[in-house]
């Protein structure tokens, strides 16, 4: 054949290398190595600088922002998301995810990108059930996922435990130990990835081995509780308390079920807003895996309303459709509106190029899957009356644990667990060597970290007692406690 030899069906050329592939990794050498090139990030970020926090002059006034970020949300519903957001610093901060990438543009990066959640606080970890209903806990909301910093992630997980520990009546040091330990077991638990076989780490720290991975024995207590709650949290439940059956006008039983008015949280809807709700159904399903229809195909539509749903979500348009099988029992799906990433703008800053989004439910989904071991195996996207939207089952079996409302000595556990968790998400989309290098053995990046979200979690306090007296001046209205 020659003296090189063409490359068919799996025969090498004569040097004895097959060529490289696209798709696959280049073969390469030491120095090459994903964590060589992590550790020589440091000379460039110090780890030790990452405990900067920076307040430009053009940064935004605290109400400004939430009053920005409440544009294009259904007007009704805005007080409610203001109410939710005055109630506590850390509720402030899980509805100002906007606000912190802005503070965070000037902050340190390394220019390492992830698939990022872009809200990773302490609350958005939860249990949800897999497909045969077994529950497994990672991250759980991914209405601002993009590309883009490994460390916003990070910082916004610590600085999330730091006030959560405050409210739960934590001192300082067990707060700051609190992130201290986040950013620990993420370190750590980057370098264990980075020791396995590629497909072990891809599946690395199985649900059951995680308590004991981040040495948070104190929390399983607390985690058996919330999975108790969770197993029972299902379509039927809420079905069962949501809807009220209908009779049949012949006198021969039951036409299905209805939801009920329960407001201001769930409301039925004019007929034409539930019937396009219901007909987006169709784009839906071009969106699931083919072996998924068959299933679905065993379910009607019955009705449609509207649900308010979490705290940065409030005044976003979020239904959930009510599907009943032949023996009449429910299936609810939640079709929610997906905004653009609050992360968006943010990202040229820190030389991240914001991507051109085709469509933001897709967005939604595929970073949740890029992230998540198991994802809900019903996820998918549409659009309803033009608004981009995710569709996923509602109550699938979830349960989370408030993070402000732990014991002080879980502060820390629960740091770890998250932490851990944060790692194993992004070591889906970024090479664990590469991150792992970087954070290295010590624990100058665990100490940096933790003074920034001791500083701007003092800074969060301040933007939230600026609602709050916004709210008592009658400039922004709000609606407590709902």
């Amino acid at each position: 054949m020659g003296e090189v030899e063409a490359v068919v069906s799996g025969r090498r050329t004569a040097s004895g290398r097959i060529p490289e592939v696209p798709g696959f990794a280049p073969r390469m050498g030491a120095a090459d190595a994903p964590k060589a090139r992590g550790k020589a990030l440091r000379d460039r970020v110090p780890r030790s600088s990452h405990d900067a926090v920076a307040f430009g002059a053009g940064r935004p006034d605290a109400v400004r922002a939430v009053e920005e970020s409440s544009r294009g949300r259904v007007s009704e519903l805005v007080p409610i998301r203001v109410g939710r957001m005055a109630a506590t610093p850390f509720a402030f901060l899980r509805g100002a995810a906007g606000l912190m990438a802005h503070d965070l543009t000037g902050t340190p990066v390394t220019g390492v990108g992830a698939q990022i959640c872009g809200d990773a606080h302490a609350a958005n970890f939860g249990l949800y059930g897999d497909a045969r209903g077994r529950l497994v806990i990672d991250l759980n909301d991914f209405d601002e996922t993009v590309v883009g910093p490994w460390e916003w992630d990070v910082k916004r997980l610590a600085t999330s435990l730091v006030l959560a520990g405050r409210e739960a009546g934590a001192d300082e040091d067990t707060c700051r130990r609190g992130a201290y330990d986040a950013v620990g077991a993420y370190r750590r638990t980057m370098r264990l990835l980075a020791k396995l076989p590629a497909l072990d780490a891809w599946n690395a720290i199985a649900d059951e081995e995680l308590v004991s991975h981040a040495d948070a024995r104190d929390l399983a207590g607390t985690l058996e509780r919330v999975s108790e709650k969770a197993r029972n949290n299902t379509s039927a439940r809420f079905a069962a308390k949501a809807t009220e059956a209908l009779d049949d006008e012949s006198g021969e039983g039951s036409a299905g079920r209805r939801f009920v008015d329960a407001p201001p949280v769930l409301r039925r809807v004019p007929d034409e807003e539930a019937a396009a709700v219901a007909a987006s159904l169709e784009e839906y399903l071009g969106t699931l895996s083919q072996d998924r229809l068959p299933l679905l195909a065993r379910y009607a539509v019955h009705d449609v309303a509207f649900r308010v749903v979490g705290t940065g979500s409030v005044g976003t348009r979020s239904y959930v459709v009510l599907l009943l099988d032949h023996r009449g029992e429910p299936l609810v799906l939640q079709v929610k509106e997906a905004r653009a990433s609050a992360l968006l703008p943010h990202l040229p800053a820190v030389g991240f190029e914001a991507p051109e989004v085709v469509h933001e439910g897709r967005r939604v989904v595929l970073g949740q899957k890029r992230m998540q071991v198991v994802s809900d195996n019903l996820l998918g996207w549409t659009t309803v009356q033009g608004r981009p939207c995710q569709v996923r089952q509602f109550r699938n079996r979830k349960g989370s644990v408030d993070p402000a409302a732990l014991p002080a000595d879980q502060v820390d556990d629960y740091g770890r667990m998250t932490g851990a968790l944060l790692a194993r998400a992004h070591a889906h989309s970024v090479d664990p060597r590469l991150v792992a290098g970087y954070c290295g053995k010590n624990e100058e990046l665990d100490t940096a970290v933790a003074a920034f979200a001791v500083a701007y979690a003092d800074r969060t306090e301040a933007d939230h007692s600026a609602l709050v007296a916004a709210i008592r001046s009658g400039r922004t209205a709000a609606e407590l406690g709902v």
